[in-house]
């Protein structure tokens, strides 16, 4: 069988009042919680992925503006056992104040369908690995706490 990967890319909004932004979305009937962003596709640098997704996800215009972390570890997918995921994720600023709609509660969806998502804050106090919910993303939550 042939290796195959998935690369997915993902922005850090981090600020020091509002705490860390959060992702609450379902696909294939599964509610996760995760940081913003999405899979890189054929054709695109990670900046230009980073900045498609949150365009597209949010609304909101971003510039990556550092690099902070990339999976030294092997994870399979959790949607497809077939495939390797490798994330790359980048602190970000946004362009103007955000233009999120955020929510106050948890899978805050319009629908409970496939696709549904929601963006919340996390306050830095509260926000913790087990909040999240795929390995690779808890791993860099625990890297927030221990530099935020």
């Amino acid at each position: 069988m042939p290796e195959k990967f998935i690369i997915r890319v993902y922005g850090l909004l981090i600020d020091v009042e509002r705490g860390v932004l959060v992702a609450d979305e379902m696909e294939a009937g599964q509610r996760f919680t995760k940081f913003p962003g999405g899979g890189l596709e054929w054709g695109e640098g990670t900046h230009d992925c980073l900045i498609r997704e949150w365009k597209e996800e949010l609304g909101q215009d971003i510039i990556p503006t550092e690099h902070f972390y990339t999976t030294d570890f092997f994870q399979v997918s959790a949607f497809n056992k077939d495939y390797q995921v490798l994330s790359i994720y980048y602190l970000i600023k946004t362009i103007g104040e955000p233009q999120i709609p955020f929510s106050v509660r948890k899978f805050d969806f319009k629908e409970e369908t496939n696709g549904a998502e929601s963006f919340r804050w996390i306050t830095l106090n509260d926000f913790h690995e087990d909040l999240l919910t795929f390995p690779i993303d808890r791993h860099v939550a625990k890297l927030i706490r221990n530099k935020f």
